[in-house]
């Protein structure tokens, strides 16, 4: 994979250099503010960029503004952004236009190397790899609710699963199922959440905006 990273701590930045070069990766870039990167991703076209969310010099939400504006210029760019805290909003706007191949994920991730390397690669193949501490907020916040779209429990455990960008196998380990019936939870959850029929990676895409957004509006 060939890699655009951005982040302005500089004992950060080293180490996911050398962290992704060491699972095979190929690092273009590695800068530490919004113009900096916004150039990189115009000039390099990387298989995906890792950015995290406040960059110099607004030290805002510059890095996803950044990679949002690249996504416009370049559609599908794999973009996984990475935070020091939960903001559910961060997550719905990566996932607005429902195209996948995007990721965001707490930087306490990052020490769990083989974790944070299957999320890049996750995201650079076009899936979504979202923090389970996101999803797991917007289950609190939705304790004692309706269902969202009269999901049942075991339906909202498979999306929340899904919302993490696990496959269906993963889904099964996780749940000690057989894969046919997650198959038919998620056919379940498509059909009430009104999605139509497309290729699955896109539904399942749509699926978590549909559950960020729930949680968005609660």
């Amino acid at each position: 994979m060939r890699v655009v990273l951005a982040e302005d701590l500089f004992l950060l930045r080293d180490g996911l250099v050398r962290m992704l070069e060491a699972f095979g990766c190929e690092i273009l870039a590695a800068v530490e503010s919004g113009p900096e990167l916004s150039r990189a991703l115009a000039e390099l076209e990387p298989d995906v960029a890792v950015v995290d969310v406040r960059l110099p010099p607004s030290h805002t939400d510059e890095g996803l503004q950044c990679a949002l504006a690249a996504r416009r210029a370049r559609p599908g760019l794999p973009v996984l952004v990475l935070s020091q805290h939960v903001e559910q909003l961060y997550a719905r706007e990566l996932l607005a236009d429902g195209t996948g191949g995007v990721g965001y994920l707490l930087k306490d991730r990052v020490f769990d190397a083989e974790q944070f390397v299957d999320a890049v690669r996750r995201v650079a193949a076009g899936g979504t790899a979202m923090d389970p501490q996101v999803i797991s907020q917007l289950l609190t916040r939705r304790s004692g609710d309706r269902p969202m779209g009269g999901l049942t429990p075991r339906e909202l455990e498979v999306m929340e699963l899904m919302a993490q960008g696990r496959s269906n196998a993963a889904i099964a380990t996780q749940l000690v199922v057989t894969e046919r019936a997650v198959a038919k939870h998620t056919s379940n959850i498509f059909a009430k959440l009104d999605l139509p029929v497309s290729e699955d990676d896109n539904r399942r895409v749509l699926a978590v905006l549909a559950y960020l957004d729930h949680g968005q509006t609660r």
